[in-house]
């Protein structure tokens, strides 16, 4: 069997088991980029060190920064601070409610992560709709859908913008620039048409609104110095990707320093006896990582054989060479 043939039959046996969902997609991707290695279809050095067919540490590194980062800034409260001030600012109207919440998950998705804001906003979203005695359904999906629309602006909000920002060279304002006004249009097409699909049907009991109106942010803040420090480093990590191209350090290099001081702020505040404790670390998505690893692998040994070069020529033939 031909290395051409091999790649694509244990990539594509990948691809079915994973969209059979039977095994976890993470075992699949790992076991085939081990097949991979194993068959000889792709070295290990190329596997673990080539830029051309292995592993995108850029991707991987930035991935683990970002996910410590967020970890650490769940411990302030701040995802309950803004849901709460988003219950009180709609005045616990529900399509006010839902337009805000949507708002601050695609902001949130933009600076940060898009799927570990959706996964922090989703408890206190669940908190809030129960409250208010409201289906949880519609908010639900509206934050899934919002954070995909606010993680495409920006090259850290979505890991599928990372890899390609990795490989064609582009810069944090590369992406801000050219997909921020694209994002916020339609986002503002996705509020218009909530409005018509929900905006007439969603209401709640006068006594209940009451009730949310009266909760107090402050008691979602144990520890402001806190909040307010990883607030500063929010601001400064954001800044450093915008300027990275000027500082010359990789978005990975910036989100791994980034990790490293939020680490240390948090650290300065545990207990003596939680010390040993790096619960940051162990909440990193390693499943998700560990996915993207072999995933790099498998796509990777199809870069070898040539098996993407042609797709790539086919497309160039079918289209003429015509960008549009």
């Amino acid at each position: 069997m031909s290395s051409i043939s091999l790649a694509l039959l244990i990539f594509g046996v990948c691809y079915l088991v994973i969209l059979t969902e039977r095994i976890h997609k993470t075992i699949v991707a790992l076991c085939g980029a081990a097949v991979m290695i194993g068959l000889g279809v792709v070295s290990q050095d190329e596997a673990f060190y080539s830029h051309e067919f292995g592993v995108d540490y850029n991707v991987v590194f930035l991935l683990i920064g970002m996910m410590v980062i967020i970890n650490i800034v769940r411990e302030t409260g701040l995802f309950e601070v803004l849901a709460i001030w988003a219950a009180q600012r709609a005045d616990a109207k529900p399509f006010r409610l839902l337009v805000l919440l949507a708002l601050l998950t695609a902001g949130l998705s933009a600076m940060l992560d898009n799927v570990t804001t959706v996964l922090l906003m989703a408890p206190v979203t669940l908190a809030i709709t129960k409250r208010l005695e409201l289906n949880p359904i519609a908010f639900l999906v509206t934050e899934a859908l919002a954070s995909n629309i606010g993680g495409t602006a920006t090259l850290v909000g979505d890991p599928p913008n990372i890899m390609i920002a990795s490989k064609a060279d582009l810069g944090y304002l590369d992406f801000l620039v050219v997909l921020g006004p694209i994002a916020l249009l339609i986002m503002a097409v996705f509020v218009a048409t909530l409005w018509v699909i929900l905006g007439r049907k969603m209401t709640v009991a006068p006594h209940l609104r009451t009730a949310v109106l009266a909760l107090s942010s402050r008691e979602a803040v144990l520890d402001r110095p806190f909040l307010h420090r990883c607030l500063w480093l929010l601001g400064i990590v954001n800044v450093a990707f915008c300027m990275h191209s000027l500082v010359h350090l990789e978005p990975a290099t910036i989100a791994l320093l980034g990790a490293s001081l939020f680490m240390l702020v948090g650290h300065a505040r545990r207990k003596p006896e939680d010390a040993e404790e790096l619960s940051y670390l162990t909440d990193v998505e390693w499943k998700t990582i560990f996915f993207f690893i072999g995933l790099f692998i498998l796509v990777g040994s199809l870069v070898k054989v040539g098996v993407i070069r042609y797709l790539a020529d086919q497309l160039v033939s079918v289209t003429q060479g015509n960008l549009a």
